[in-house]
């Protein structure tokens, strides 16, 4: 491994010398010509040759705690043992990033452990839904492979425990967050439509509580992906659906169907709305079970309501990546919200 000089003590290693050394080359046991550095809210994701590891950043959320060593190991693993329901060939193992005595970083060296990185197998940008979706369209039999791989998860999955009162309750908490980030005056965002959308995305709540009680009820929510977005799927055979959402169990306890809504935003976002439709239409034949379209409009202008504000509040951070993106992208969630909620 090549040292990172000077370094010091296990306690003076920060995330700058972490992220240092795991960008450069020779950090890594396997060949690699260059390392591609990909940061994200909550991680940074290093590609190295035929290998990806990620580091999770030292970061304390309402939703989310890393900010221990213990508690980024323990993430880890979970998101290792999560991720092998999904893609089980892709994550590989849970690896300690150490350093010396004499102030040398390694990856599972000799030394003190300073932090735990996620090893993962390195999948072909080509195969992502994302950059198929920008590239062509999605053919029939493409979706069915995708209907047919989710199905046999879901017909898997552990059945939640959650009860309806708090499944509903998540909802409406959740709208809460929405309503007090989106209405906020510094943002560049059409405030009365916003505040429309809202008012709108309130009532159907409201309206529709018994078909939200009756899903619980019917032992139809299970504990799922968490996070299924078009670049979390791979077109391999099996197609690898991987990057479920670790750190908070509840976050994953999910409706089929309210998944499938939230993909189905995401591809509407690049420009293929007929994609959810069509999984939501072949997951109903799969499992023997449709969903009320009310209930998948639902699901759908809340996973959009949702994501504006998750985008816009980016914004929020001290100091944001990419300040220019998250207002124009939220403005294009709100739009998704409205044609659902039409």
């Amino acid at each position: 491994m090549t040292p990172t000089s000077n370094i010091g003590s296990a306690a003076c290693v920060d995330l700058f010398d972490k992220v240092r050394f795991l960008s450069d080359p020779k950090a890594y046991p396997q060949p690699a010509r260059a390392v591609r550095v990909i940061e994200t809210h909550m991680s940074f994701v290093f590609l190295a040759g035929e290998k990806a590891y990620k580091l999770k950043k030292p970061v304390l959320f309402p939703f989310l705690d890393f900010s221990t060593l213990q508690a980024r190991e323990a993430m880890c693993r979970i998101e290792l043992r999560l991720n092998q329901r999904l893609a089980g060939n892709v994550y590989l193992d849970v690896l300690a990033l150490t350093v010396s005595p004499a102030g040398d970083l390694a990856i599972g060296g000799a030394g003190a452990i300073v932090d735990w990185l996620v090893e993962m197998r390195r999948l072909p940008d080509d195969r992502m839904l994302d950059r198929m979706l920008s590239d062509r369209h999605i053919a029939n039999d493409e979706i069915d492979k995708l209907s047919r791989r989710l199905g046999e998860f879901y017909r898997l999955a552990d059945r939640s425990t959650i009860t309806p009162c708090d499944y509903l309750e998540r909802f409406f908490r959740e709208q809460s967050k929405n309503r007090d980030v989106l209405t906020c005056r510094e943002f560049a965002l059409d405030h009365g439509r916003s505040n429309l959308i809202l008012d709108r995305l309130d009532a159907r709540l409201m309206a529709d509580r018994a078909l939200l009680e009756e899903r619980v009820r019917a032992s139809k929510i299970v504990d799922g992906h968490g996070d299924l977005r078009p670049e979390h799927i791979c077109f391999l055979e099996p197609i690898i659906i991987f990057d479920c959402l670790e750190f908070n169990a509840e976050l994953r306890q999910v409706d089929p169907f309210d998944e499938l809504a939230f993909l189905g935003v995401e591809c509407a976002l690049l420009g293929a709305p007929a994609i959810g439709k069509k999984l939501v239409a072949r997951m109903g034949e799969l499992l023997a079970d449709p969903a009320p379209a009310r209930l998948v409009s639902l699901y759908g202008a809340w996973r959009a309501v949702l994501r504006a504000r998750l985008a816009i509040a980016h914004l929020l951070d001290p100091v944001p990546r990419l300040p220019e993106k998250w207002e124009p992208l939220a403005s294009r969630y709100l739009a998704l919200a409205e044609k659902a909620l039409a």
